[in-house]
């Protein structure tokens, strides 16, 4: 009977071609908007780690105290000095610290021209905490780290770039005028948004092109992208501004559950207190410990435009299907004594309902095709409204055609429940003594 209520739909949309087109409009046009402001939505606001998410935080540490933080809240990366208190304190089961650079790189061809190319100093837990999937190689352990080895791990891009995608564990890449040895080459890994290097970075900006090990980044004076800083301070030195309260690492640490996670915010209310006895901080513990999701959040990661075009969107969906509503009871009602025929007939109430809502399915799949054809303009569009780093996020894949859809189908299904019921109700009798 499906199939016999799925002919006769199709048959109805032929009998009607302005009105069957004016709702496969209203369907199309309002399903592709919320899809292509979705795409853009789901891109930035997504869990970039979702297997972790739970298990990763970022300490804070207020090291400027109340006349100089913003709202209460510490500074989003701390000091080289607590940074190095974190690491030596060997409380979390990984802890990774990091910061954004930038060198220029010397290619083995004479023929080339150096280029910049951006990276970030790790530790070496920084790998296995991140669940950073690896081509060639791996990352480098904690002796590495103490050693301040000359190594360096490549993305899967850079590699190609530098060595066309060969295997290049053992060779050497010249970084600001310095040899490092490869010791790995990471697969494709993007997760955005860029949740780990959020201070003084857009969480959606290119692929990382290398990683090197943070105390052999320190050694060698390779200066942040970029560092935060209260009061009038004077550096003399790498030293004296490293030693400073001037912010520019980001500390990450892993822990399993609930107890570790109470148990590490008791350590770092206990060392700033201890900074406050020792006098180095003049006022009360302020420390913060954020999950991944809870850091994104506060950071305010996603775009407050992407938030109200979807809102925008999801309205005019909604105007879209009034409008279906209303078409849809004119054409169901119109064939009133059709209907009447049938229930004199022996149809039940039941199954004019069931006919009317194929048929209205059939409506919704029109408009879901002709809303795939607009999203799919409107993705390659986006740039018109977001910046191009965010733009480029929005893609149509398969889950977002199978959702356009979905959503269409379902969405005008839902819409003709008013109209069908209303089909359902004729009353046989009147419509056969009237006609």
């Amino acid at each position: 009977m499906l199939s016999y209520y799925l002919h006769l739909g199709l048959r109805s949309l032929r009998r009607n071609p302005v009105l069957t087109g004016l709702m496969v409009m209203a369907i199309g046009f309002g399903v592709a908007a919320s899809m292509t402001t979705y795409s853009i939505f789901r891109a930035v606001s997504g869990n970039p780690i979702p297997d972790k998410s739970a298990q990763l935080f970022t300490p804070q540490v207020d090291g400027w105290g109340p006349q100089q933080n913003i709202k209460g809240e510490p500074p989003a990366a701390l000091s080289y000095t607590d940074a190095m208190a974190l690491q030596r304190a060997h409380k979390a089961k990984r802890l990774t610290l990091l910061y954004g650079m930038s060198m220029s790189v010397v290619p083995e061809s004479s023929n080339s021209l150096p280029f910049a190319a951006n990276g970030y100093a790790v530790t070496g837990d920084f790998f296995s905490m991140f669940e950073v999937p690896f081509l060639y190689g791996d990352g480098w352990d904690s002796g590495a780290d103490d050693g301040r080895a000359a190594t360096v791990v490549l993305s899967e891009e850079f590699n190609r770039k530098i060595f066309g995608g060969a295997n290049s564990v053992g060779r050497e890449v010249t970084l600001d005028g310095h040899g490092y040895r490869v010791v790995g080459v990471t697969r494709h890994w993007d997760p955005k948004p860029r949740f780990f290097a959020l201070f003084n970075g857009s969480p959606f900006q290119q692929p990382t092109d290398f990683y090197l090990p943070f105390n052999r980044a320190v050694d060698m004076q390779v200066s942040p992208n970029g560092s935060s800083c209260r009061g009038h301070l004077n550096f003399s030195g790498w030293d004296d501004w490293m030693h400073s309260i001037c912010v520019w690492v980001t500390p990450w640490v892993e822990l399993d559950n609930a107890t570790d996670v109470t148990s590490y915010q008791k350590f770092l209310e206990a060392y700033a207190a201890d900074q406050q006895h020792a006098g180095r901080f003049a006022w009360a513990p302020n420390v913060r410990l954020r999950d991944v999701m809870q850091w994104l959040d506060f950071q305010q990661v996603v775009p407050p435009e992407s938030r109200i075009s979807l809102l925008l969107a999801l309205g005019f969906f909604v105007i879209c299907l009034v409008n279906t509503i209303g078409l849809l009871l004119a054409k169901f009602l119109r064939r009133a004594s059709e209907i009447g025929v049938r229930r004199a007939l022996g149809a039940s109430r039941r199954q004019v309902y069931v006919q009317y809502l194929m048929e209205a399915g059939t409506v919704g799949l029109a408009g879901g095709v002709l809303g795939l054809l607009l999203t799919a303009a409107g993705v390659s569009g986006v740039g018109l409204l977001f910046t191009p780093e965010i733009a480029r996020l929005a893609h149509l894949d398969l889950s977002l055609i199978a959702l356009t859809l979905l959503v269409a189908v379902f969405a005008t299904m839902a819409a003709a429940f008013y109209p069908a019921w209303r089909a359902a109700q004729v009353q046989p009798a009147w419509q056969l003594k009237s006609n």
